[in-house]
């Protein structure tokens, strides 16, 4: 499986990464700008408050003005009213940018996943894509609402209130800052240490989603062969791993914030002592030593918060890095033809060699030719490629060597979308989507009427079984049709098929995993729906393919016969075996 390449550890930040995620605000450039500005506006007013406050003691307290006091009060209140208006909506704009953000980043992502090459899917697992997806994406919203803006305002606050105090009194502050390089210190170790959690724990995260969703999925296969207790130990250390790396970050915020509370006791100690001296010796005022209480607040508790942001946008790039190493691959089959004519269904495969993983050949010098309204019929042992001919054939994967023509064009010649709406596909694992029959039916596609549905489902005999059905059409068949049977979720495929009225129609092994009674009435169904088009069909049970036009049998990606039913019985070979076999297990 490809791995998104890991984070520059040495760098302090990927500016060429930031660039690009803040490139994702683009289209919301006034509200980034406005946020921005909030954020340097309320650096600006809040160290404002401590010098009204000095200024207050030391001209309206020590020396008492009641006039005047009143005047700072009500300034005081004008102040704090306009810095609580320019927080809530700076704190609301900046959260609103990172979840529009991040609305306009999922959109992007699943669009890019939907035209992934299949080879993506068979070597990345679910549990993986779905945390690119979702929990990656989520992660990035926190550079805009946690991360860059607000430690831009954190760290213009620390100027501001930082050339304030020395414009006030620059010894004071020069002993306030005395611990300064410790918080530093300690801040660095923070920062460094909490990265490396973070990122084990975005890594352990993706492990456990990629394990829950397989395990979900085949709980069934755990149950039959009653492994519980072995699957719940596997679950037990992966979760052992994602707890012990989350305990590790709880240790590294335990150690560091009381940590910065005594680094900052410290300094508030050493200004009381020397601010004392200082007003007993007339060199600074009450109203000054007050007012720098309030400004170590104001300059330690960014510095401390600082670490923690820092932190969060780091992980915020972790994420995008992520993001980005999904939407950079160029996993797509490339789809540059023209063609949008609706297909005859003339079917040609000349020279077709493939691999899956372009050095072991699934299908080797493969030839043959399907008429329009002709079927063709494929059979041969598991692994003969019978399936990989139907993936090429929709373009699922494109080949190394040959041509595959429909109509005689090169089907490279055809845009993907006519392509695949000129074929139809029916799999022996029928998928069915959390939802009603009838949008399972249509897959949500406006243009295909109800009365077309049912039309289509008593053409394949399917009617009489929704109808049954509470609420018929709009029955909930919930995920992957669990309330159906096997049978009836073949139907509706088939109905699907119907409705969508391709050309040419694919049928991989749709009888295989049904019983005999249900396989007569989808034999009908299926003999219905090949009229009149060019099928290839796809088949273990040899009794659903004896009238088929050609009988090709596949043989380590060989053909290794061909012709009609009497045709290959005549020739006394592969076919021949296998139809005895089928039949003489019949009669026993």
């Amino acid at each position: 499986m490809s791995q998104p390449p890991k984070s520059k550890g040495s760098n302090i930040l990927d500016w060429h990464l930031l660039k690009r995620v803040l490139h994702l605000a683009s289209p919301f450039k006034t509200q980034f700008v406005v946020a921005t500005l909030l954020a340097l506006a309320l650096a600006a007013l809040s160290p404002l408050r401590p010098y009204l406050i000095q200024q207050t003691v030391d001209n309206y307290v020590l020396i008492p003005h009641a006039t005047g006091l009143v005047n700072m009060t009500m300034l005081l209140i004008g102040l704090l009213i306009v810095e609580s208006i320019c927080r809530y909506n700076f704190g609301y704009l900046t959260s609103w940018l990172g979840q529009s953000v991040i609305k306009n980043l999922r959109v992007k992502v699943f669009n890019h996943m939907l035209h992934f090459r299949l080879r993506y899917f068979d070597t990345t697992p679910i549990g993986t894509s779905t945390t690119r997806a979702i929990n990656d994406v989520e992660t990035v919203n926190d550079i805009f609402s946690e991360g860059m803006i607000t430690i831009i305002a954190d760290l213009f606050t620390i100027i501001v209130v930082l050339s304030i105090m020395l414009y006030t009194d620059w010894k004071l502050t020069l002993v306030c800052l005395t611990t300064f390089p410790l918080l530093i210190y300690a801040t660095y170790l923070f920062k460094e240490g909490i990265k490396k959690t973070f990122q084990e724990v975005r890594t352990q995260v993706a492990a456990m989603n990629a394990f829950l969703q397989e395990h979900i999925s085949g709980m069934s296969v755990v149950q039959i062969f009653a492994a519980e207790k072995q699957e719940m130990d596997k679950f037990n250390a992966i979760n052992r791993r994602q707890t012990d790396a989350h305990i590790k970050s709880i240790w590294y915020y335990s150690v560091f914030f009381p940590a910065v509370e005594i680094i900052i006791a410290i300094a508030l100690g050493l200004m009381v002592w020397y601010g004392a001296h200082a007003v007993v010796s007339d060199y600074t005022t009450i109203g000054t030593l007050i007012a720098f209480i309030l400004y170590l607040n104001m300059l330690f508790y960014p510095m401390r918060m600082l670490a923690d942001k820092f932190n969060t946008l780091q992980m915020g790039m972790v994420a995008s890095e992520r993001v980005f190493h999904v939407l950079d691959r160029n996993d797509h089959i490339p789809d540059t033809g023209t063609k949008q004519a609706r297909f005859k269904g003339d079917i040609t495969f000349n020279n077709v060699w493939f691999a899956y993983n372009d050095k072991d050949w699934v299908l080797r010098n493969v030839n043959f030719t399907v008429k329009a309204g002709q079927t063709l019929a494929i059979v041969g042992a598991t692994g003969a490629g019978k399936s990989s001919i139907i993936n090429l054939l929709n373009r699922f994967y494109d080949i190394q060597q040959g041509s595959i023509e429909i109509d005689g064009h090169n089907i490279k010649e055809y845009t993907l979308n006519a392509l695949r709406n000129n074929i139809g596909l029916v799999l022996q694992d029928v998928f069915l989507f959390s939802g009603t029959i009838f949008e399972n039916i249509t897959l949500r596609n406006p243009n295909i009427t109800q009365q077309q549905v049912e039309n289509a489902a008593k053409l394949m005999g399917a009617h009489e079984f929704i109808c049954k059905l509470p609420g018929q059409y709009h029955y909930n068949v919930m995920e992957r049709g669990a309330t159906l049977s096997m049978g009836q979720r073949q139907l509706i495929s088939f109905i699907r098929a119907l409705v969508f009225d391709p050309q040419i129609l694919i049928l991989d092994e749709a009888t295989s995993s049904i019983d005999t009674e249900t396989e007569q009435m989808v034999q009908y169904a299926m003999d219905k729906l090949v009229q009149n088009r060019t099928a290839i069909i796809i088949a273990h049970r040899l009794s659903t393919i004896l009238h088929a036009n050609q009988i090709m049998v596949l043989d380590k990606g060989q053909i290794a016969e061909m012709g009609t039913h009497l045709e290959l019985l005549e020739h006394n070979g592969v076919y021949r075996k296998l139809y005895d076999t089928q039949f003489a297990a019949l009669v026993e």
